[in-house]
């Protein structure tokens, strides 16, 4: 479904990916762990065009990513929930989820999609006129996550979905992320916690400073002694 070939990104004169090649087949949660600074939120700001690449081949079911605008990129299937949430703090749960479908013009299927975001997330539905600025940040990162799935991806993009949660709220968010990966949308996880991430993904990459150094079966990876050593606290 999506495909990296040796993307190469730089921020001015820094060379933040170096050569990175992944794929995401259909039907995948697939998760890049690494440290901060590794380059996990530039590979995902890379699919979605608000960075191009130096260098390098990005394709999607077949199309060239890096001549298309990020609106586009929206249109075609590919939806981020950005690291920080980035709600719109003086709208409402449901305007903000509104703007999550701009994108489209089948009303009568934006409202049954909006009853499914409801469903998955009930707090959002309690807390439906509320301004998402005054949402705790467990909450936020469900409105995040609604927000993103009113776009109907086939993708989606989650950047550090588990940042500043409590624990249990931590799998709370991951079950959600298993089940909506069961309704068919195929997911690309960038996560710190990088036990949780593998214990919900089916493959995983590990990058570090720019480039990846392992990729294999989240099991694999989790058995890893050098993961363990790094990533795992083990």
């Amino acid at each position: 479904m999506l495909v990296l070939q040796d993307v190469n990104v730089y921020y001015g004169a820094i060379h933040a990916l170096k050569g990175i090649s992944l794929e995401v087949n259909e039907g995948e949660i697939v998760t890049l762990i690494g440290s901060n600074g590794a380059g996990k939120s530039t590979s995902l700001k890379t699919i979605s065009g608000l960075l191009r690449p130096k260098q390098g081949k990005l394709s999607f079911k077949g199309m060239d990513l890096a001549t298309i605008q990020p609106q586009e990129i929206v249109a075609k299937g590919i939806s981020q929930v950005p690291e920080g949430r980035r709600v719109f703090a003086n709208m409402t749960v449901t305007e903000n989820l509104d703007l999550g479908a701009y994108l489209r013009k089948d009303k009568a299927e934006i409202k049954k999609d909006l009853e499914k975001v409801f469903e998955l997330f009930p707090r959002l539905n309690e807390r439906k006129n509320q301004l998402s600025g005054t949402l705790s940040g467990g909450e936020q990162q469900m409105l995040a996550m609604g927000r993103a799935l009113m776009s109907r991806p086939k993708l989606l993009l989650l950047d550090e979905p588990s940042m500043g949660l409590a624990p249990i709220l931590v799998k709370q968010i991951f079950s959600i992320i298993e089940a909506i990966n069961k309704t068919g949308t195929t997911i690309l996880l960038v996560e710190q916690n990088a036990h949780m991430a593998l214990s919900i993904a089916h493959r995983a990459y590990v990058l570090e400073t720019g480039r990846i150094v392992l990729s294999g079966s989240a099991d694999e990876l989790a058995a890893s002694e050098e993961v363990r050593k790094a990533y795992l606290g083990g």
